[in-house]
């Protein structure tokens, strides 16, 4: 296996946000190289414990192999993030002194030619999924979902403007042959758009997106996984989440916001009748963004945003 090279966003952020401390228990949602668990576990020497999923195996043995200095600290689970409460009740963890949820897709995913993740690496196979054993693939998306389907997913996922070409011209291209590899859908990807709107970063960057949200199902459930996750924290626990566009980003706003407010109940009544209160204070009115000295280092840092809540009941 090629070595799982991935640099951590905001790392340090990251770490600041989630106030660690000795002793405490932490959860890394998608572990990938290891690289933020790593730091937590530094950070929390010489006791603290860590609470790891991730769906890819590559990475899961990557993370396990860096982390092994600190051998019977952490565990790690091949189990989706969303799956939070399976993990922790097998880890024997009732509450958590801070969660971290990185949304982003790792370096070594995006430059791995046989995962088929990215649009430069044109001979990739359309697989595209994070677990390897799961059955749905880019390629069965994009020859045998119907064409409203396609655009739907590119408009939902990718908020493409022009998903409804681009859906056609994948169907007029799989009537002739099966598509397979990520070059054909980038071409297709890029003959659909006109050319006065080309100029704008590479063509193929929304669908990829849209397709790979799809294949993986990155967010169904992701807003009643924060609210749960966040209520498995501790008084004066931290939740800090990276997101890398603005799809997620809305469903983090939307589920802090939730969980800050205090009555659901029409403003007409004059009690509370819900007995919602409350639950954590949001210490991010605006998301962190990373560095000039980072973005200028790693470019995929540019698009993350990091929100994070304390807990306070």
């Amino acid at each position: 296996m090629k070595d799982f090279a991935h640099i951590p966003v905001m790392l340090d952020e990251c770490m600041d946000a989630l106030d660690i401390k000795d002793g405490g228990v932490y959860f890394d949602g998608t572990v990938g190289g290891g690289g933020h668990s790593f730091e937590i576990l530094s950070r929390s020497a010489p006791s603290g414990r860590l609470i790891a999923t991730d769906l890819d195996d590559d990475a899961i043995s990557a993370a396990t192999e860096r982390l092994s200095l600190f051998r019977g600290r952490f565990e790690i689970f091949k189990y989706d993030y969303k799956n939070y409460d399976e993990v922790l009740n097998l880890a024997g963890v009732e509450k958590l002194d801070g969660a971290l949820l990185d949304f982003g897709v790792s370096s070594f995913q995006l430059d791995c030619e046989e995962r088929g993740f990215s649009y430069m690496k044109p001979s990739s196979p359309l697989d595209m999924r994070m677990d390897k054993n799961a059955d749905l693939t880019a390629e069965i998306i994009l020859n045998e979902y119907s064409q409203k389907q396609i655009s739907n997913i590119l408009k939902d996922f990718g908020e493409e403007k022009f998903a409804n070409q681009i859906a056609a011209n994948v169907v007029k291209f799989r009537n002739v042959r099966r598509m397979t590899t990520c070059g054909e859908f980038a071409e297709i990807i890029e003959n659909s758009i006109p050319a006065k709107f080309r100029h704008n970063g590479p063509c193929a960057r929304k669908s990829f997106q849209a397709v790979r949200i799809a294949v993986n199902g990155e967010l169904e459930g992701l807003y009643e996984c924060i609210l749960g996750l966040t209520r498995r924290l501790k008084k004066g626990g931290r939740i800090a989440i990276l997101t890398f566009h603005s799809l997620e980003d809305r469903i983090v706003k939307q589920a802090f916001r939730m969980l800050e407010c205090d009555c659901l109940c029409d403003k007409s009544l004059p009690v509370c009748v819900c007995g919602k209160i409350k639950e954590i204070e949001i210490l991010t009115k605006k998301p962190i963004t990373a560095s000039v000295k980072e973005t200028a280092v790693n470019s995929r840092s540019k698009c993350a945003k990091l929100r994070v809540a304390e807990k306070i009941i």
